[in-house]
């Protein structure tokens, strides 16, 4: 049987650390074997390691997505979640017209917005077709892996 490495690579910190300070990021995840390692300007490291098919011990500050309107609840088939940590862009360019709008009918693959990581402009596609009924992540805010950024019903 394989024997798990106990010890924090501090190694791997440093280099996020300085991919932080090289790319003005904020925050940094990464994820190997059964480990991730977390690490944010806000001067916070988070150093977990537990198996990855249980993320609930590591996710649940982030897992509940953002509060529904008052009197309705969001269907978790229908919301479209951050697929990494980002800035998140509702336009191409600033100034350009919104990918989409309240009310917008999508198609499968048609982007919904756009994240930035590490000075990368990654599109997210709409994973379904059809009407957008919520756009709850603002324009130029980060957002968190598994974070609610859209409603599409």
């Amino acid at each position: 049987m394989a024997e798990k490495k106990s010890g924090i690579d501090q190694a791997l910190i440093r280099d996020l650390a300085n991919i932080l300070n090289e790319t003005d990021l904020t925050e940094i995840e990464v994820e190997q074997e059964d480990m991730r390692i977390r690490v944010s300007r806000a001067g916070t490291m988070q150093y977990v390691q537990a198996p990855i098919a249980a993320p609930a011990a590591f996710a649940a500050p982030a897992a509940a997505p953002a509060a529904a309107p008052a009197g309705k609840t969001r269907n978790p088939d229908n919301v479209v979640s951050a697929p990494m940590v980002g800035t998140a862009y509702l336009a191409p360019a600033p100034g350009s017209a919104a990918f989409i709008q309240v009310g917008s009918t999508v198609k499968e693959g048609q982007t919904l917005l756009i994240i930035e990581a590490m000075k990368t402009m990654n599109q997210i596609p709409a994973p379904k077709s059809g009407t957008v009924t919520e756009i709850v992540v603002q324009d130029g805010r980060p957002v968190e892996y598994g974070e609610a950024l859209v409603v599409i019903e």
